[in-house]
């Protein structure tokens, strides 16, 4: 019989408690990607590489209490499944390498994405109540600072409009719950023909099209102050995937498998993307942000919209992410 490939690791981490020895299983290519991501992380720990071999041999004089399995073609191979059955009666931790990912990293590890987990895993179902809690707090929080910040968006507004041409209230087309179309509103802080030349181009962190002030409201995150009127709107929540252009949204979906799946969550002002990783600006950026939507529609609850918000305060004042 052949499987696969194994890696006998030690893994550390700070959010999760692992076992003392991890055995990794799945096809070569498949175990040795999960593995790269593991050690990016923790370090390389005590690693053992083991192909072409059955788990009974591989497993021999390792000492391990937690196999990870990295391929969801494994159900066909009954003496595997035998052995892996075993294992399990006998105390031994076995996971989905997705599942294991989730819980060290907390984001959906999209290379070992299947149909299959997206259909057994749970969570991807926030409660009716969870949607009728986060709608009042959304509008009530939306209100209260629309008001207080009344006169500093007023000052914003004459600022963008005295230093240049346009108006200061910027529009543009995002896509946002299960794939409709909204206008999103932000405080313009480019020149009026920045994209008139190169056609729709991401943001960059420093974008020579900015103006002065530009650059000082979106390094304070002033810019993103008239979207509480989307929240008003029910177009966007304080909280969830940031809502992509049209154009850039049909790009990724080309390139990225699973992509549309951030539709189902409403979009937010800022998300676990944002405070999770840095400013983005290609298709791996938004790959990589894509596991953390994914974490976040997954799990979403009153208790990680709470801890992304706390987050987001800290990014504002370091001036991180996006």
């Amino acid at each position: 019989m052949s499987i696969i490939s194994a890696a006998g690791m030690r893994m550390r981490t700070s959010t999760t408690r692992s076992p003392r020895n991890t055995l990794v299983l799945g096809s070569a290519a498949l175990a040795s990607k999960f593995y790269e991501e593991m050690i990016q992380r923790d370090g390389p720990g005590n690693v053992r590489l083991v192909q072409g071999q059955d788990l009974t041999n591989v497993a021999t004089g390792v000492d391990f209490s937690h196999i990870v399995i990295a391929d969801s073609e494994l159900g066909g191979n009954a003496e595997l499944t035998d052995t892996l059955i075993n294992y399990k009666l006998r105390g031994v931790k076995i996971e989905s390498a997705v599942d294991s990912f989730e819980k060290t990293s907390r984001k959906i590890w999209l290379e070992g994405l299947s149909p299959q987990w997206l259909i057994l895993a749970n969570g991807f179902s926030p409660s009716r109540t969870y949607l009728q809690i986060k709608r009042v707090i959304d509008i009530i929080f939306s209100v209260v600072l629309l008001v207080l910040t009344a006169p500093l968006m007023a000052l914003v507004a004459a600022a963008i409009t005295f230093e240049s041409q346009g108006p200061a209230i910027f529009r543009q087309e995002r896509v946002g719950l299960n794939g409709r179309r909204f206008t999103l509103f932000k405080f313009r802080s480019m020149r009026q023909d920045a994209e008139k030349a190169s056609g729709p181009t991401w943001a960059k962190e420093q974008d020579d099209r900015c103006t002065r002030v530009g650059r000082f409201i979106r390094r304070c995150r002033i810019d993103e102050l008239p979207q509480l009127v989307n929240v008003v709107r029910g177009d966007m929540s304080f909280v969830g995937p940031r809502p992509e252009r049209p154009y850039f949204v049909d790009l990724l979906k080309q390139n990225i498998r699973y992509y549309d799946l951030r539709h189902y969550a409403k979009p937010g002002i800022t998300g676990w993307a944002q405070v999770m990783y840095r400013y983005g600006a290609s298709v791996e950026d938004a790959y990589q942000k894509l596991q953390y939507d994914l974490y976040y529609a997954k799990n979403v609850s009153i208790a990680l919209d709470l801890l992304i918000l706390l987050k987001t305060i800290k990014v504002v004042f370091a001036r991180e992410g996006r």
